[in-house]
């Protein structure tokens, strides 16, 4: 048996625990029943756990919402949210761990680090990385645009939603009894403090425009995918130290 390299001990760690998948998910009811699964699979303490209660939260909130009215275009808010919830998918169980969601991938284990600490590293690799490329390959698949109809300012919705799970996340986080005291705490909250799930998002938009604006040209909107994998590698790695 040949010794293990660094990619290989990387997708045994995010792999590990995980149920193997049926199958792409192709409705949100689906992208639940996976996320829900991911859930009964992995101890709570689990990085990847900690991003996917939060994941699962705003997801059955979206999907309350497709059916209310709340979206001008709901087939247009149904694809995006199971072509976005695929690429945490394949994160989570390919056969490679992307670059984006690495750090999340090496640290997972860590006892040294929050849960919050997770959940929000886990929503930078998603955000900043899977978003924009979920938005344009919805728009390729649809045959609509960015910049079409209601996509913007139903996109922009999804952040009542978002703001409101990353609220409680917090929280939870900082309503501990032992925060007054604990300058281990102290220092977790002033860490994850400077990063933002709006300002990810609205990133992410610019950053869906400008894949979309060159998505004809593979060297360019590859150089631009990367570009996005290493800045959210990296803000990860910010957020995953263990304080």
């Amino acid at each position: 048996m040949g010794s293990r390299g660094p990619g290989d001990r990387i997708v045994a760690v995010m792999s590990a625990g995980l149920p193997a998948p049926p199958g792409p998910v192709t409705t949100v009811a689906g992208v639940i029943t996976r996320m829900e699964a991911i859930e009964t699979a992995l101890p709570a303490t689990d990085g990847l756990a900690c991003f996917n209660r939060m994941y699962l939260q705003v997801t059955r909130q979206i999907s309350s919402r497709l059916g209310e009215g709340f979206f001008t275009d709901p087939a247009f808010m149904t694809y995006l949210d199971v072509a976005f919830a695929s690429l945490y998918f394949d994160a989570a169980g390919g056969p490679a761990v992307p670059l984006a969601w690495q750090p999340l991938a090496e640290e997972r284990a860590n006892t040294g680090i929050e849960p919050v600490q997770f959940a929000l590293a886990g929503m930078n690799a998603h955000i900043n990385h899977d978003l924009p490329l979920a938005l344009v390959a919805t728009c390729t698949a649809l045959a609509t645009s960015p910049e079409a109809g209601a996509h913007f300012a139903d996109y922009q919705k999804v952040d009542q939603l978002l703001d409101a799970a990353e609220q409680s996340v917090r929280e939870s986080f900082e309503s501990a009894p032992e925060l007054a005291v604990d300058h281990h705490i102290s220092a977790v909250s002033n860490l994850i403090a400077s990063w933002t799930i709006n300002s990810a998002r609205d990133l992410a938009w610019n950053n869906c425009l400008l894949l979309w604006a060159v998505r004809d040209d593979p060297i360019a909107s590859g150089l631009l995918a990367g570009s996005l994998a290493g800045s959210a590698a990296l803000a990860s790695r910010l957020l995953l130290v263990a304080v």
